[in-house]
């Protein structure tokens, strides 16, 4: 049977429990740059050590995508081991993660490797990656498991609300949310990870209605009635996390559902507080 390797990056944030219990999937570290420190995300910090940072930070921190050659060192290693690798990354309309794995790709010459676009991040991209690697342990091919991946990015989507747009601002990963800027404190606007992009949804007052209608629109946007993967994430905030998929186990046909953190390089974006949810609609 042929051996097929996942590689992704650490945006998706899948939880270790998963990681250990599907050791075919390799996570490439983005990178944390703070003043003139580098971490590599998730592995040099954690989510808890960089938000307890960051409250009391004077300089703020940015990010970069792992190098070429980072890709490239895992790449041969998982090829000397007889792996074929599916490699699925953050969309490359918010990041040039893709590209280094690209340019990656390219300089090991013919070799087998497919690389996915993902049009998305966090556990969206998650479980399309966990559903790949579950059909890949009952014997599908490489193809097979691209083609998986391809058709999830259809069912997967990203709905979120920020404590405050100062760093998605900053960040440059604003995109429409822009029009939101300068509004009141109170309000919180809802986000919306679609084709790739970050796109204002609405604006909501209070935080607890900002959460009510996140569960609501996971309805909207799934059908209501549908077998769900789904995620609750959160940028140090899990105890809503935790409650916000109660509720929606509650609510919604939820076949695998979890909570994870928002990692230090997105959390870099978006910022404390943020909840969010992820999802994959079965196939």
């Amino acid at each position: 049977m042929t051996k097929i390797a996942f590689v992704t990056d650490s945006t998706a944030y899948i939880p270790q429990s998963l990681l250990k219990q599907y050791p075919m999937i390799h996570v490439i570290p983005q990178v944390l740059i703070w003043g003139n420190e580098t971490f590599r995300d998730g592995v040099d910090i954690t989510p808890s050590e960089f938000y307890t940072r960051l409250q009391h930070a004077t300089v703020m921190p940015s990010s970069s995508q792992a190098t070429p050659k980072t890709f490239e060192a895992t790449y041969q290693s998982l090829l000397s081991q007889g792996y074929q690798i599916l490699s699925v990354h953050i969309s490359s309309l918010l990041s040039g993660t893709v590209d280094s794995a690209v340019q990656a790709k390219a300089a090991l010459g013919d070799v087998p490797i497919e690389i996915v676009d993902s049009r998305t991040t966090s556990m969206a991209m998650g479980f399309m990656i966990l559903e790949a690697a579950r059909a890949a342990e009952q014997g599908a091919t490489l193809a097979e498991c691209k083609q998986l991946v391809e058709a999830a990015i259809q069912r997967t989507g990203v709905l979120v609300t920020v404590d405050t747009l100062e760093f998605l601002h900053r960040g440059g990963r604003i995109g429409g949310v822009s029009r939101y800027l300068g509004t009141a404190l109170n309000i919180k606007p809802i986000i919306e990870l679609t084709n790739g992009r970050l796109e204002p949804v609405e604006r909501v007052r209070t935080r607890s209605k900002a959460i009510a209608r996140l569960i609501e629109l996971l309805g909207e946007r799934t059908g209501g009635d549908k077998p769900l993967h789904v995620a609750c994430l959160h940028a140090n905030v899990e105890y809503d996390a935790q409650a916000v998929l109660k509720q929606v186990e509650s609510r919604y046909q939820v076949v695998e559902g979890l909570v994870a953190d928002v990692s230090p390089v997105v959390g870099a974006h978006v910022g404390p507080g943020t909840l969010g949810i992820a999802y994959m609609i079965q196939a």
